[in-house]
């Protein structure tokens, strides 16, 4: 969605509190209307059956929230199943959102408010949410029946075991279906809107912008505009829930984030919207058509949706029958002269080895952007990890050299891919893009850039010979390369005198004729090698603001919220720490040894075992301490702080 709010405060000074949304203040107002108080952050979490709408919920919250001006920061968590079974646990489908008048960085650790429509998303989330939390339930579906389901012997809601909880009990499939009385609505039809009745009752404690939303529900179900008129009313209705009723007697304020952003015009951008607007963007200053060879795949298939709305920037996107064809063609558009992309997760990069490793060998520029998912097979393909990192380095047969990128918020997606782009397109090769479904459907506000500040990607296409025999003919060798750079020419088929051989056998050095010769073959890998290991890319920053720390943590992709969280706390306890976060991970940057050397103690957070630990043990024969987990679930601030805190003190 497109909210966007415009801003010229300056940078505020960074924080990142502990869990616990902060009482600022509190009043109440003069004329006898309910209390109004202050916090500057609140993380709510709103939970249900996968058919209740609980990332619609979510989404328009967070959209109104963008308008509003806070800092946000986004957790969408679902199941596999397109429709998983009612009333399960593993059915339960969530949304968490982290919204401040602050600098944030992650969805925040633990929930401040639990909406749950049912017993499953109540005893799914229960464990995550701490003591005193506000948690509003459905009652209508706390009958004997769905308890049981999820193992529930008596209510919670009256056995004693939420007394440590502010609870508020709220029949709302009962009120929306009241409310909505007058629209001629089967029961089953009304109950569909009862997530529009919490989404109101949650915007007026929150006091979130309405009119977007209503705008929101009468273009979505436009053909169908009394659906649309139902699920407004059931929104208002939530509202005026909020405002009358008596168990909610405090609604909270948290105020725009105005000092978090330098100045510019922002939206709401979840990553995956961001990497299709990166890509566009790096079509139109390369001035080359996008072409998007691509087979659908969770989570990835979100670029792909977007991407083919925009045929009027030049972009084509193809639907490939598989994930074999789906690269393949993209490595056509890119022998034809286009900017190429294919998009998977982690089992589609499997399929796609082959295609990659004939890239490398044609070298030509090609984007592989890998939506990282659990694994391995099928694995869980609606959660995060970051588990391909070794894959993306080495999974191709014989020696195939690919660099690495991987961004690091969900907004960073748009740079990254620029960066990717830049890399393709200077050195002809392919390059991976390594993103994750945390990024992918998490979000962010995002500056929007000027057009200006954007990088002059242009290419300049082999025209005519750039070789003389020794019998002084001109003539074009696809392989001579440039001496900067190592990167070959680019010839467009087609053009007069530029005809020249592919395919996956190996080129002899300068003509491209097919070659067995050993010693060329030795050439030709060594200098593949050498023209990736010669890449461009910005020196490593290390955050060290004293300069005396003995622990480095060292990040990459999107570690980088929890751990910049955690660094926060350390630090305002009085510890020492220093942090650096990697985006090129092949090839390293050059100062990174150095910076490594710099620390008695490299700590390494990932969402898996241990692979950018390995690299660099490998690489650089440090010691890296690797802190891992592969949960499906992005690390948690407070975690990772008290892991780190142990490797200081140890």
């Amino acid at each position: 969605m497109t909210s966007q709010v415009s801003t010229s405060a300056e940078q505020a000074e960074p924080t990142e509190p502990t869990d616990g949304a902060a009482l600022v203040g509190g009043q109440r107002q003069p004329d006898g209307t309910k209390e109004v108080r202050r916090l500057d952050r609140v993380i709510i979490r709103f939970a249900g059956d996968s058919g209740d709408g609980m990332q619609l919920t979510g989404d328009r919250f967070t959209s109104e929230t963008a308008s509003f001006g806070n800092d946000l920061s986004t957790l969408p968590n679902f199941p596999a199943e397109i429709r998983a079974p009612a009333g399960t646990l593993p059915g339960v489908s969530s949304f968490q959102l982290h919204f401040a008048d602050h600098d944030i960085l992650t969805p925040g650790d633990a929930p401040n408010v639990l909406v749950a429509m049912n017993p499953a998303a109540l005893k799914a989330n229960i464990g995550d949410v701490p003591r005193g939390a506000e948690i509003i339930v459905n009652t209508d579906e706390f009958t004997k029946r769905p308890m049981a389901k999820v193992g529930y012997d008596t209510s919670p809601l009256e056995d004693g075991s939420l007394d440590g909880y502010s609870v508020h009990p709220v029949p709302l499939t009962t009120l929306t279906i009241e409310a909505l009385k007058d629209f001629g609505l089967t029961r089953r039809e009304a109950e569909r809107s009862k997530n529009m009745f919490a989404l109101g009752l949650l915007s007026w404690m929150y006091h979130r912008p309405t009119e977007g939303t209503e705008s929101f529900l009468r273009k979505k179900f436009a053909k169908k505009p009394e659906i649309a008129e139902a699920n407004v009313a059931a929104f208002r209705a939530g509202w005026n829930f909020g405002e009358t009723t008596e168990d909610f007697a405090v609604s909270f304020e948290v105020a725009p984030a105005t000092k978090a952003f330098p100045p510019g015009t922002y939206r709401n951008i979840s990553g995956n919207l961001a990497l299709s607007y990166g890509l566009v963007a790096a079509s139109r200053q390369a001035d080359l058509p996008l072409y998007l060879g691509s087979y659908p795949i969770t989570p990835a298939s979100d670029i792909l949706h977007e991407l083919s709305k925009h045929k009027n920037f030049g972009v084509r996107t193809f639907q490939a029958e598989d994930e074999i064809a789906g690269i393949g063609a993209a490595l056509g558009a890119a022998f034809g002269g286009a900017l190429a992309v294919t998009t998977t997760s982690g089992p589609g990069v499997a399929l796609k080895s082959e295609t990659i490793g004939l890239a490398v060998s044609l070298e030509l520029p090609l984007l592989v952007v890998d939506i990282q998912r659990g694994g391995p097979s099928t694995g869980l393909p609606t959660k995060t990890e970051q588990a391909d990192l070794l894959q993306a380095m080495y999974g191709r047969n014989g020696e195939a050299p690919v660099p690495v990128v991987a961004p690091r918020t969900p907004a960073d997606c748009f740079d990254a891919a620029l960066e990717a782009a830049r890399i393709a397109l200077t050195y002809r090769t392919p390059v991976f893009l390594l993103s994750d479904g945390y990024l992918a459907n998490g979000s962010e506000p995002w500056r929007i850039p000027e057009i200006d500040e954007l990088p002059d990607l242009r290419v300049r296409f082999a025209t005519g010979p750039n070789h003389v025999l020794d019998d002084g003919s001109e003539v074009f060798w696809p392989y001579k390369r440039d001496p900067q750079t190592l990167a070959r020419p680019w010839a467009v088929p087609g053009t007069p005198g530029l005809e020249h051989r592919i395919g996956g056998i190996e080129k002899q050095d300068g003509t491209g004729n097919i070659s067995y010769d050993p010693a060329n073959h030795d050439h030709m890998v060594r200098i593949r090698q050498a023209k990736i290991d010669g890449i461009d890319v910005p020196d490593v920053e290390v955050d060290d603001p004293e300069g005396r720390a003995k622990v480095l943590v060292l990040g990459w992709g999107s570690t980088y919220g929890p751990i910049t969280a955690a660094v926060r706390r350390i630090r305002a306890a009085g510890g020492t720490i220093a942090q650096a976060h990697l985006r090129h991970i092949n090839p390293f940057p050059r100062n990174l040894g150095e910076a490594l050397e710099g620390y008695e103690k490299v700590v390494v957070p990932e969402m898996n075992l241990g692979q950018l630990a390995t690299l660099l043990r490998a690489k650089y024969l440090v010691d890296a301490h690797s802190l891992t987990q592969v949960r499906g679930l992005p690390f948690k601030a407070e975690q990772l702080a008290q892991a780190l805190k142990e490797a200081i003190d140890d």
